[in-house]
């Protein structure tokens, strides 16, 4: 069996976390090798690189180029340390955000120059793309009232603006009517038991995987 690149993605409380884990949980029960891993923070030096993305600085924010060039920066040493090797052991990746969610942050939801994020994202993969991408679609604030309820704090990302989300949502919407054999929408609205149930679904015919 070769490796797969699956990537969940999603606005701010769109239920990515809890959804890959009972992914997790359900390939294992066919005997799947999996990982589960994260950008940015997959790596030791990303976990570096996300505490300076997410922490909220008044005194000194990030530019947002500087932010775009932190992302590719994890990204390139997300891939060349654990999807690459991973993918090449026949092992199924579980990936919280990848390529997408720059171009539906900094792209649409900062307003970055396109082409700039995809030469960036080429050059941070060197081409590898998802097998598949899992959208959790859900409306930003119900997303961020999840966050807010969690207990935990909304880091410097949730705190922007609705707007900011909402142009992120759509960047979602586009990229997945302009890339539909890759990106599948989900609806993130219903139940976990349901969402996971469709998710699973879109895995057994996309990735051929038995019942």
């Amino acid at each position: 069996m070769g490796g797969k690149l699956i990537v969940f993605e999603g606005v701010e409380g769109c239920g990515k976390t809890s959804q890959m884990q009972l992914c997790c949980q359900w390939l294992e029960s066919l005997n799947v090798s999996v990982v589960v891993t994260r950008e940015p923070g997959g790596t030791e030096l990303g976990l570096h690189l996300r505490r300076l993305l997410l922490e909220k600085a008044e005194d000194k924010p990030v530019a947002e180029v500087t932010e775009l060039l932190l992302y590719a920066a994890d990204r390139s040493q997300h891939v060349e340390q654990e999807l690459k090797p991973n993918l090449a052991a026949g092992k199924y990746i579980l990936c919280d955000r990848y390529t997408d969610s720059t171009i539906a942050y900094q792209g649409y939801g900062r307003g970055l120059n396109m082409s700039l994020i995809n030469q960036l994202n080429y050059i941070a993969t060197a081409g590898l793309e998802s097998d598949l991408t899992i959208w959790l679609d859900v409306d930003v604030e119900v997303g961020l009232a999840r966050k807010r309820g969690d207990g935990i704090g909304l880091d410097r990302i949730e705190q922007e603006t609705i707007a900011f989300h909402r142009r992120v949502q759509q960047g979602y919407a586009e990229l997945a009517a302009s890339h539909p054999s890759r990106i599948v929408r989900v609806d993130g609205s219903l139940s976990k038991e349901a969402v996971q149930r469709a998710i699973q679904e879109i895995l057994r015919v996309h990735l051929h995987l038995m019942r």
